[in-house]
């Protein structure tokens, strides 16, 4: 074992005499099996039983193979002078015999320490995605998250979909072998109707979203902003999570959609990030503009609903003038008005922004007479 395998020689001294106790165990059972019933019910707890269960963290799956298959060349080498003369033949038989059975109890043990490994991992991972989601980035999640490789993932975000209705028990290891083929890591736990995962090293949120979509049910899936990292990733998921509530709000949402294209729908269900996001990102910069003019072109052509001859009129402006003042708007905020769900998106800003309580997001001004007295006057 020195001679041909390097691991072996890099090991501590404990773990090599762990493995020398397991390839004299070995022989010893194979002579005893040989002499015996050759029973192989017993075979595993003879072998690997002299070794504790954590050796299989030490030695890999292929370092065992390279051990066994050492023991039985050497076996086999030497099975013609340990049998009796003219039994060489059935000894050998017998040694290719017992290295199946050998082969065979190396793989179940391995199997239950796989088992057991991913049983815990699982239980690691629903814990840190449910920490994430309840914005709990405390020392628990952290050693949770270290001991699943996510200490030092960056560039993270949170994809929300549909629980499929057929396979839901399946979703999340297809979703690790599909998030492992494109390049990324994933942590995925079922919370009912929904899958929650969690994505590391992000180049495009939406173009990995696509990629692990088909694992999805059918509906909406949203997929929160980017942040730096896993313990940041609370607000990426509050932002998916409220998406995913939303999103049927919007029957014709693109699949995947940004959380942050519907702001609107979440503000109409209480979101107040999401409602304090459109007045800081829409009104805000709008009302910002020379004169309030941009403030005042939107508000008329969204309100009013007169399109653009009717806007002009309102306005006292020449029809060039809207909508140059409209093509301002889009380059300021990111919403075109010609589009009637960015328009819906606008006209729900204007109607926060002039109800915050803010003083950085509302202009006060006294009101002015009315030149003519109104209705309820006369």
């Amino acid at each position: 074992m020195e001679s041909d395998h390097e691991w072996y020689r890099n090991l501590p001294p404990e773990e090599r005499s762990w493995v020398g106790l397991i390839a004299q165990a070995g022989i010893r059972s194979f002579i005893e099996w040989f002499t015996g019933s050759q029973d192989k019910a017993h075979i595993t707890a003879d072998v690997f039983g002299t070794a504790p269960r954590e050796l299989t963290r030490s030695i890999s799956l292929g370092q065992t193979l390279d051990l066994m298959r050492t023991v039985v060349d050497v076996v086999e080498r030497e099975s013609s002078g340990l049998a009796a003369r003219g039994d060489e033949t059935k000894v050998r038989e017998a040694v290719l015999r017992y290295s199946r059975e050998i082969a065979f109890s190396v793989a179940e043990v391995y199997a239950h320490a796989a088992e057991a490994r991913g049983a815990w991992d699982a239980r690691l991972e629903a814990l840190v995605v449910d920490a994430v989601i309840r914005g709990e980035a405390d020392d628990s999640m952290q050693s949770r998250a270290s001991a699943l490789g996510w200490g030092t993932t960056t560039n993270v975000c949170v994809i929300v979909g549909s629980t499929p209705e057929a396979g839901a028990s399946h979703v999340v290891d297809e979703l690790h072998r599909s998030a492992k083929r494109h390049g990324v890591e994933v942590l995925v736990a079922i919370h009912g109707r929904r899958v929650v995962s969690i994505v590391g090293r992000v180049t495009d949120a939406l173009r990995t979203a696509s990629h692990l979509g088909e694992h999805f049910g059918d509906g909406p899936i949203v997929v929160g902003p980017v942040v730096p990292h896993l313990y940041a990733a609370g607000r990426s998921a509050r932002a998916a999570l409220s998406g995913h509530t939303a999103a049927f709000a919007w029957p014709a949402a693109p699949r995947p959609v940004r959380s942050d294209d519907l702001l609107a729908e979440r503000a109409l269900l209480g979101d107040l990030p999401a409602r304090a996001a459109l007045v800081s990102t829409v009104y805000a910069p709008l009302s910002a503009s020379s004169g309030r003019n941009l403030l005042e072109t939107a508000a008329a052509y969204l309100d009013g609903g007169l399109g653009l001859e009717g806007t002009a009129r309102a306005l006292f402006v020449h029809t060039n003038t809207v909508r140059y003042r409209l093509g301002k708007i889009a380059e300021s905020i990111g919403y075109d008005l010609t589009d009637p769900h960015d328009a819906q998106t606008v006209r729900l800003a204007l109607a926060y922004g002039r109800v915050a309580p803010e003083p950085s997001f509302r202009m006060t001004r006294l009101p002015e007479p009315p030149l003519e007295p109104g209705p309820h006057e006369l």
